[in-house]
């Protein structure tokens, strides 16, 4: 039986690498789309806006997810701003381009998008779930809806399409965890603002059994938040970290 392949565009970050791990462990061949690609054959070279020969290392997957996009970790100038947009949605639409053209699309493509796409529901409101979410307003939620209106865009009838929304992704080492663990032990682990905003969450390892789960379930299609199920506050959040870390102070944020 041939080796079954997952191609993973702009997979040379935090995520990107747990999950092409997580994946090869798994018996899969492991393609991985960078602008930056690593050595050996199974890292492609691509700019996340033109076809290139990249594109036929999308023939015969048995999924394509795709991580592309600048970091929001940045000021929000105007520059930066057309750049988180324009990042994610030409990438997804050079991708819908790619899979249009196989002979043999892959049989899932699971695309990006964000957990922030929903507006903070204080207090004991129901949770947003996918079905009846409440939208919510700002810059992040115009970044999600491009982002998905793009996604929707692209004609794959022949390929199951799965937007992930997903959370703050936690790990020891990438995305924001090392950032807040060394705010914590600078003292500077008191709550944004008032702290009562919710952080939703998700470990890495959940995060790389989500995609697997939706990679594998035949039946998944359309928008999945992936999520801890037991949000906390900010101020909770940063609350217990402290704990852990036990700094000399504490000093509050703006907000």
């Amino acid at each position: 039986m041939p080796q079954s392949k997952l191609v993973i565009a702009g997979g040379n970050g935090f995520l990107g690498q747990h999950l092409a791990g997580y994946f090869r462990e798994q018996g899969y061949r492991v393609v991985v789309l960078g602008r930056n690609p690593g050595p050996g054959p199974d890292y492609v070279h691509w700019d996340g806006r033109t076809l290139g020969a990249w594109a036929a290392e999308l023939e015969g997957a048995a999924a394509l997810v795709n991580l592309a996009g600048r970091t929001v970790d940045c000021r929000y100038t105007a520059d930066n701003k057309r750049e988180i947009i324009a990042s994610r949605t030409e990438s997804t639409r050079v991708l819908g381009a790619a899979v249009a053209a196989c002979s043999v699309p892959p049989r899932a493509w699971l695309n990006s998008s964000t957990a922030t796409i929903y507006a903070d529901t204080p207090g004991t409101q129901p949770a947003n779930t996918e079905a009846a979410g409440h939208i919510g307003e700002g810059f992040s939620v115009e970044v999600a809806r491009a982002w998905e209106a793009a996604f929707a865009a692209c004609a794959a009838p022949a390929t199951r399409k799965v937007a992930l929304r997903t959370a703050i992704v936690m790990g020891r080492d990438g995305g924001a965890f090392p950032v807040m663990t060394r705010l914590a032990r600078w003292g500077l682990g008191s709550p944004q603002g008032n702290g009562r905003q919710w952080m939703n969450w998700l470990h890495i390892v959940d995060f790389c059994r989500a995609v697997a789960f939706l990679i594998g379930e035949p039946t998944a299609a359309g928008a999945f938040n992936l999520c801890a199920p037991l949000p906390l506050t900010n101020r909770d959040f940063m609350g217990l970290l402290s704990q852990q870390l036990r700094p000399p102070l504490r000093l509050p944020q703006p907000k």
